[in-house]
């Protein structure tokens, strides 16, 4: 089960695990209505927290992730709260725009920053398991690219000489916070499965 209602993370997920035999299915799909509240200070206790939750729910293994970007200009004012920066009515348009305010006038050199995900594995009975991935980049003045999904259009990654949003889902899945973090689960997963 995937704690989450993204369907971009959702698709991602399934994407990464899709050679192994197991199912991924959203809590949504799975009709579970639990709300999390991401109060956590750390993207470990907010993982945590939505896959223990959506574990206890559903009574099967829940992965859950919480990520955010952190930018070097702007020090504690993203990264846990990445998703509720500038207030809960603004959407991923609204949020990037309020980024490209906030750094109005910060240099080029100024404008580094990482992704980070942090995956939180629960099973019933048992220990939770935690998988990390970073990306780093740069935060740009305009959006570019039409894919992915958040901060992904204004996201630079210097050797991919593209923004996130101009990835393919395959090389996204393969270099981005999300699918390092998620690569590691799967290597994880199917050592488990063999076992």
């Amino acid at each position: 089960m995937l704690a989450t209602r993204n369907a971009g993370k959702l698709r991602e997920v399934r994407a990464a695990l899709g050679d192994l035999p197991v199912e991924v299915l959203s809590q949504d799909e799975a009709g579970i209505d639990a709300e999390v509240i991401e109060d956590g200070q750390t993207y470990a206790e907010n993982a945590l927290k939505k896959a223990e939750t959506i574990c206890r729910a559903s009574g099967v293994p829940a992965l859950a992730d919480d990520s955010g970007v952190e930018v070097d200009a702007l020090p504690g004012e993203l990264g846990v709260h990445s998703a509720r920066f500038g207030g809960e009515g603004l959407d991923d348009g609204g949020r990037n725009r309020l980024l490209i305010e906030r750094l109005e006038g910060v240099a080029e050199d100024k404008r580094g920053g990482r992704y980070v995900c942090v995956l939180a594995f629960c099973r019933p009975g048992e220990e939770p398991v935690f998988f990390e991935g970073e990306l780093p980049g740069r935060v740009l003045d305009a959006p570019r690219g039409e894919g992915g999904f958040g901060y992904d259009p204004l996201f630079y990654l210097p050797d991919q000489n593209c923004t996130a949003a101009e990835l393919d889902l395959e090389t996204k899945n393969r270099i981005s916070h999300r699918g390092r973090a998620l690569a590691a689960f799967r290597r994880w997963l199917a050592g488990e499965l063999k076992a």
